[in-house]
């Protein structure tokens, strides 16, 4: 008789308890099925549908254009391929900003026709009525604070955060306004690493740093960034653990050389 294994799922209470224990908290982004499994399947904890598919994907320069018809498209990918990661699908710019009821409205949508767990939502004070509705809804929300990437006309540079005390302090009172709407975690990306240390702390959620040091609760990466399949990023935060860019390249070029050369398919590869 066979023994199978129960996948124990990962839920915001999960999340909850890994802070709670001081465990580490591996979340990464991921846009279609194939890559989903293969992460799933290595054991990482969230797998965030990231708006960051309007650059990688779609080779826009920003992550405004990529529309919530697209959004539920990557996440319904990903959900299909997921047995035990926690899917959260950002809700893309323009779907929330300014309106808490077109918010719950997309919020609903990702989550009825994608299948997700919850959804990432940018910003502080500013959409904290529609964290709130979003929540009541029975959405679990994540709250993302710092380098906000659908803000970076407003900023004009993807330049580090919050240096400036006054920023600092907002983004401090922001992480509040969030953990008492209801957010089950913060991402805080591109802050000085103390900041964030000094938020992780205050915070009863746990933090998810991008460029935020080590004191948060744990890391999240892009995808094509982690795995060196872009070539021209290079932030400081960022570790690259494959260089696939070059090893794709390569594979390519010897497949080619190798029809080329009548040398594939050989014997082996014909019926």
């Amino acid at each position: 008789m066979s023994v199978h294994k129960e996948i124990k799922r990962i839920t915001t209470h999960t999340l909850q308890k890994m802070k709670h224990d001081g465990t580490r908290i591996a979340m990464l982004t991921v846009y279609d099925y194939s890559m989903a499994r293969i992460f799933d399947d290595a054991g990482m904890d969230v797998l965030l549908v990231g708006d960051s598919a309007s650059n990688v994907m779609a080779g826009h320069e920003t992550t405004l254009p990529i529309t919530l018809d697209q959004m539920i498209y990557h996440a319904s990918s990903v959900v299909r391929a997921v047995k035990r990661a926690l899917v959260v699908v950002d809700l893309p710019f323009g779907t929330y900003q300014g309106n808490s009821k077109e918010a719950l409205n997309s919020a609903i949508r990702i989550m009825k026709e994608s299948g997700a767990h919850a959804i990432k939502i940018e910003g502080g004070k500013e959409i904290e009525e529609s964290v709130k509705r979003i929540i009541s809804a029975g959405v679990p929300v994540m709250g993302h604070l710092g380098l906000t990437p659908q803000s970076i006309y407003k900023f004009g540079t993807y330049a580090v955060r919050a240096t400036e005390e006054a920023e600092a302090e907002k983004l401090l009172q922001d992480t509040t306004v969030l953990e008492e709407a209801g957010c089950f975690a913060i991402v805080l990306e591109k802050i000085p690493a103390q900041l964030a240390g000094q938020a992780t702390a205050r915070l009863s959620i746990p933090t998810i740093g991008i460029g935020a040091g080590g004191a948060v609760d744990g890391q999240v990466l892009v995808m094509h960034d982690m795995l060196g399949i872009n070539k021209d990023f290079k932030p400081r935060f960022l570790r690259r653990y494959l260089e696939l860019y070059d090893t794709i390249k390569d594979a390519a070029g010897q497949y080619i050389q190798d029809v080329r050369g009548h040398d594939f398919p050989g014997p082996q590869e014909q019926y």
